[in-house]
């Protein structure tokens, strides 16, 4: 699944391949967010590398849709 990220202060987005679920990475950041002091939202990339933001500099949070992929021809002709 994709996430983009939105940094304050930051011109460019983040973008994040991972394996959690949109739920997951929803319930991560609103933990970050309740944190008291600096909490950090954490991403767990698809090659185990980590993403780390402190969450009160997180602009948005957009979480693409999870996509069924075909294999071969996916289309048919009528």
């Amino acid at each position: 699944m994709q996430v983009r990220i939105g940094v304050q202060s930051v011109p460019k987005e983040l973008v994040v391949e991972t394996a959690q679920s949109a739920d997951e990475v929803q319930q991560a950041l609103a933990d970050a967010l309740a944190a008291d002091g600096a909490g950090v939202f954490v991403l767990t990339d698809q090659r185990g590398g980590r993403v780390v933001v402190p969450a009160d500099r997180v602009g948005y949070l957009e979480i693409g849709e999870e996509e069924n992929r075909t294999v071969g021809f996916g289309s048919r002709y009528t």
